[in-house]
């Protein structure tokens, strides 16, 4: 199992977006794919699931079919995870299903970080139950359905829940905006991850409870993705590359303790650049299905049936490099 999370603390960048378009593509490529939404705001689960569908899941009173089911003894100091429910969206692609709930967890998982480090073996126990509810869920979800990729959708934050979601992936990509805000974000992920990181590995030295699975916490950079430029060719417009071109220099220094010179030109780091394909965008959302694979049914006729075309080519490519660097 491949666990890989996208991450920035900034929100608006269009990576939820990104996350299903891969979970799609990935499947596509002949991967069997888990997504899983540990954004409490949903937006994941919204994307791949239609209102009546939402309304089942989100009920009056328990949620045992989402995140949230599964880690409510936990939350409620009762017990520990419950099996993982799973959405088949389609066939070898599923989804944890998000909750708005979750952020009842967050009090529990900033406890149980200090919890770790406790020398009484049942403190610090708990600590570790709690710090690795969101690893087993997926791994007993993957497990179950037979994926080999993990998908991580995580809210545009650097809290307790975040730091629980990321110590689960071994992997993590950055998505970005060519703006300040996304250079800023930059220079608060780098020092975030270094810290999870290391707290992590200290905490796994700890009085971890016998048998139970505790993630490596490698949460390796693998690259950035800068979304919705306005793109001329393959750079983006003047607007955007003021910023654009400050992203490697920053991306190397932050994240990798690296030196880059400035410039787009030659970057490693970056995994893709993707267009915003607006006139496309809302025939997917109706159709709920991922841009690439809108049909002349859905209205992608003429110059959409191309800019179709298009879509796929480019989410193909981000995928196979993703699985590249995380191979």
């Amino acid at each position: 199992m491949k666990t890989i999370a996208f991450f920035n603390n900034k929100g608006g960048v269009g990576k939820t977006s990104m996350v299903f378009h891969l979970s799609w593509m990935l499947r596509e490529l002949g991967h069997t794919v888990l997504a899983i939404d540990l954004d409490p705001q949903s937006n994941l689960t919204s994307a791949f699931l239609d209102d009546d569908e939402l309304e089942k899941l989100w009920p009056e009173g328990e949620h045992p079919n989402t995140i949230l089911g599964a880690i409510d003894p936990l939350i409620q100091s009762l017990g520990d995870i419950r099996e993982p429910r799973t959405t088949r969206i389609a066939s070898d692609l599923f989804l944890v299903a998000g909750d708005l709930g979750l952020y009842t967890f967050e009090d529990r998982l900033s406890d149980a970080w200090s919890k770790c480090l406790n020398d009484n073996a049942a403190v610090a126990g708990d600590g570790f139950r709690v710090m690795t509810a969101f690893h087993r869920v997926m791994k007993a979800a993957a497990e179950r359905e037979q994926a080999s990729i993990v998908l991580i959708d995580v809210g545009p934050n650097i809290g307790a829940m975040n730091r629980a979601a990321l110590v689960a992936a071994d992997f993590v990509v950055i998505p970005l905006g060519a703006d300040l805000f996304s250079l800023q974000g930059l220079r608060n992920l780098g020092p975030t991850l270094r810290e999870w990181r290391q707290g992590w590995e200290t905490r796994r030295g700890g009085k971890v409870p016998k048998g139970l699975p505790v993630p490596s916490g490698n949460m390796q950079p693998v690259g950035y993705v800068l979304l919705n430029p306005s793109v001329r060719g393959n750079r983006p417009v003047k607007a955007y590359a003021k910023w654009a071109e400050r992203i490697p220099e920053v991306y190397a220094r932050e994240i990798l303790g690296e030196h880059l010179a400035a410039g787009l030109e030659g970057d490693g780091n970056r995994l893709a650049m993707l267009k915003h394909f607006k006139s496309l965008m809302p025939m997917a959302q109706d159709a709920r299905k991922p841009m690439f694979l809108l049909k002349p049914a859905d209205g992608a006729i003429g110059g959409h049936a191309i800019a179709v075309q298009d879509a796929f080519q480019q989410f193909k490519d981000l995928a196979l490099r993703i699985l590249n660097a995380t191979s």
